[in-house]
């Protein structure tokens, strides 16, 4: 079994505004070996009074609100692929239905040739209902968009001309050029109740669990036997879905990182609780995980 891949978690909301030190930030990741960073993706945000009293999937109340700083996570990337040499770039997630299909192709087949191969989209329905309904997306066709998505996303990146007739697009003798030297996998970023992880083993390449310990019901472990007995139900072999988890600094953030080499999982996040230890700048965020790095590393071997 290959070595566990540890990245690092960018708080978006924590991140400021000063392009200095956003390139210090990720600079100074990749030169303490963090082999990923892992970016959460709003393009508009919304008042507390406008998005209502939720709940908001496991958060009573909105996780993020029009006073949270978020950078276009594709621009984003595109910046620190240019001042960085081997680090990857993830999304989670990115809210795919929100956004035209065909630009995201495009999008991230030129992120992934002008960084040499290290965009790794996770996508996902999100939950701002008033997001959507600011980019002009129907909130409740989310989840059918986000599987016809997918599946055009595959045939432009891998077909110089493409017919496609489905229920939200009609492409007839188009495509993007240049298209990937390789494949691109895409991930699901997710919650697991049964449909959803029945979407991930039909439509996934890998699938990055999006739970709260103490806030979800479905434990990570229940959530990762599950998967893998879908799998089999359905003819494929769990091997061929790696996992992408993450885990929080906070007492205890050790047995997390156990729990995931036990579970045999492919690639971990690590961040700061940014929730539990809310007042912290973006750059002690980076301070605490570097100070626990050799923890982890020692961890993961």
């Amino acid at each position: 079994m290959s070595k566990m891949q540890v990245g690092v978690v960018f708080s978006q909301a924590d991140s400021g505004t000063d392009p200095d030190a956003l390139r210090r930030w990720v600079r100074r990741a990749e030169e303490a070996g963090f082999e990923h960073l892992l970016a959460y993706d709003h393009v508009l945000g919304a008042s507390a009074e406008r998005l209502g009293p939720g709940p908001f999937g496991a958060f009573d109340t909105p996780a993020y609100t029009n006073e949270h700083t978020f950078h276009e996570i594709l621009t984003l990337f595109a910046h620190f692929a240019a001042i960085t040499e081997t680090m990857e770039f993830v999304t989670s997630v990115l809210v795919l239905p929100q956004r035209q299909t065909a630009l995201v192709a495009k999008q991230i087949a030129t992120l992934d040739l002008l960084s040499g191969g290290r965009i790794r989209p996770a996508v996902g329905v999100g939950w701002n209902f008033a997001e959507y309904q600011g980019l002009g997306v129907d909130f409740g066709a989310r989840t059918r968009l986000l599987e016809e998505q997918i599946d055009v996303l595959r045939l432009l990146w891998t077909e110089q001309l493409v017919d496609f007739d489905g229920e939200f697009h009609h492409l007839r003798g188009v495509g993007i050029n240049p298209l990937p030297a390789h494949p691109i996998p895409i991930y699901i970023g997710s919650g697991a109740a049964e449909p959803v992880l029945r979407r991930v083993a039909r439509k996934a390449d890998g699938w990055m669990p999006l739970l709260i310990p103490g806030l979800d019901e479905i434990t990570l472990v229940d959530a990762v036997r599950r998967l893998r007995e879908i799998c089999d139900e359905v003819g494929r072999d769990p091997a061929t879905m790696p996992i992408h988890a993450r885990v929080y600094l906070g007492d205890g953030w050790q047995a997390g990182v156990e729990q995931a080499l036990d579970l045999g999982v492919d690639k971990l996040s690590f961040g700061f609780n940014r929730l539990a230890n809310p007042g912290h700048t973006h750059e002690q965020h980076l301070e605490a995980v570097l100070a626990a790095k050799p923890e982890l590393d020692a961890l993961v071997g």
